[in-house]
C-alpha cells in the first residue's frame, strides 16, 4: 500500500449481496473474503472498507480506523497522539482479521466502541498456529467494547 487510507468497518445483515453491491459501487473485487467477513482496498477513493457479518446489529457501523503505510507511520502518529495528550492503548503483531497488524486505539466520544483504530499491516497473508490462514477474531469484532488484541481491523 503507498498511502494511508480511513477505514470504515460495517455490520452487513448478508455479507454475500453486500459484497456484491460493494463490488459494483467501487468497481472493484474484494481483497480479502473468508467466513463472515470481506474488506475491499479501494483506491479511489482512498478507502479501507471491511464488511463484517453481524446479522440483527443494531448498528451498521462497527468501527472506524486509518490504515498507515508501515508500522514506522502508526509509531509515528502514536507519538502525536500522545503529544497531544491522546489516550492510546497499542496492540504490536496483532492477529486481527486476518492479518497481522501494528495498530494504536486512540480513545474518542462520539464513535462505535469509544475509539479510533490507527494501524498498519505487517503481514496480510498470516498462518495461524494450526496451520490455517483463517483469524478466530471476526466473531469478537462485532461484540468489541474495548480495544485489545482481538478487535478487527
Amino acid at each position: 500500500m503507498s498511502s494511508t487510507r480511513i477505514q470504515l468497518a460495517l455490520n452487513v445483515e448478508d455479507l454475500a449481496e453486500a459484497t456484491a453491491f460493494y463490488t459494483r459501487l467501487f468497481g472493484v473485487e474484494p481483497h480479502r473474503v473468508r467466513a463472515g467477513y470481506a474488506n475491499f482496498a479501494v483506491a479511489d477513493p482512498p478507502l479501507k472498507l471491511v464488511l463484517i457479518e453481524n446479522p440483527g446489529a443494531t448498528q451498521r457501523l462497527n468501527h472506524l480506523g486509518v490504515e498507515a503505510p508501515t508500522p514506522d507511520d502508526v509509531a509515528a502518529a502514536l507519538a502525536r497522539f500522545r503529544t497531544a495528550g491522546l489516550e492510546t492503548t497499542v496492540a504490536e503483531h496483532d492477529l486481527c482479521c486476518h492479518a497481522v497488524q501494528d495498530k494504536v486505539f486512540v480513545a474518542a466520544p462520539d464513535v462505535p466502541h469509544g475509539w479510533w483504530e490507527y494501524y498498519s499491516v505487517t503481514d496480510d497473508i498470516p498462518a495461524n498456529p494450526d496451520g490455517t490462514t483463517t483469524s478466530v477474531c471476526q466473531a469478537n469484532c462485532a461484540a468489541q467494547d474495548t480495544p485489545d488484541s482481538t478487535c478487527c481491523g
